[in-house]
């Protein structure tokens, strides 16, 4: 089985957010992939398979779990097809059976995904102390995703946030993770996130593609637009485009190829 290490939605190597691509030659059993995830220990490792002509089956696994979508693994994924075949136009389906159109634009991958509603949602103080939070502008929930988002003030309290992570998962259960975002005026950016979800992967997720499931339509619906930059202010950066349409928001960004090996039976 062929292994890629791909930095997602950078142009610059060790920066964005490293996801490892898997092809194997066989099918795998659930067990099998999730022990190659935590060997690996990304954030994700994705295994695609190719089902048909242009496309193919992705599943998604954290170092604890399978999980249905990721924006950063789909990015990378889509990468190594096109660097491999003479596609420039792919579909994935994933464990939902749900479709992901992939697109080369321009010098940028254009990724299809779903858009989710946001619902209002109180949480307790012992969250935001956990997360360093003194005051928030909104809260709301992603019930697909499982996902709460607290939006704050100022974008430079939010790169400096330091989360105490064993004190934020103890103050909330049943949830992936929690997304705090702000907007980002009279910059490149509209807004910066981050998303710390330490219930199901690692504390810190690099740089997420998937939560644009539910941010683009959230900061559309704040700023007054459907075409939106965003930068996540991890230590290592990401950044990404968005436009929301009703039924779908594509997501555009830029990987790179860092590694490539093979696993021994």
């Amino acid at each position: 089985m062929r292994i890629y290490f791909v930095d997602a939605f950078t142009n610059v190597k060790f920066k964005g957010n490293p996801a490892a691509v898997c092809l194997p030659e066989s099918n795998l059993d659930e067990t099998t992939m999730q022990n190659i995830a935590s060997e690996i220990g990304f954030s994700k490792t994705a295994f695609i398979k190719n089902r048909s002509h242009q496309t193919y089956d992705i599943r998604f696994f954290t170092p604890k779990k399978e999980i249905p979508l990721c924006g950063h693994a789909t990015l990378a994924s889509s990468k190594i097809i096109f660097e491999t075949t003479n596609s420039d136009r792919i579909t994935f389906i994933n464990v939902e059976n749900t479709a992901l159109p992939i697109n080369k634009v321009d010098h940028k991958i254009r990724m299809q995904f779903p858009v989710y509603d946001t619902e209002e949602i109180k949480i307790p103080q012992r969250m935001l102390d956990a997360l360093g939070i003194q005051e928030t502008i909104d809260i709301r929930y992603s019930l697909k995703n499982k996902i709460i988002v607290v939006e704050i003030k100022e974008a430079g309290t939010l790169a400096n946030l330091q989360p105490d992570f064993p004190a934020l998962v103890n103050s909330y259960h049943d949830i992936n993770g929690v997304l705090v975002s702000a907007s980002s005026p009279g910059t490149d950016f509209d807004f910066h996130y981050r998303y710390f979800w330490p219930w199901a992967g690692t504390n810190e997720d690099p740089v997420t593609g998937g939560v644009q499931t539910f941010l683009t339509k959230y900061w559309a619906a704040k700023l007054g637009k459907n075409k939106l930059n965003a930068f996540q202010s991890s230590q290592r950066t990401g950044t990404m485009s968005t436009e929301l349409f009703p039924d779908k928001v594509y997501i555009y960004g830029e990987a790179i190829i860092v590694f490539e090996g093979q696993l021994k039976n």
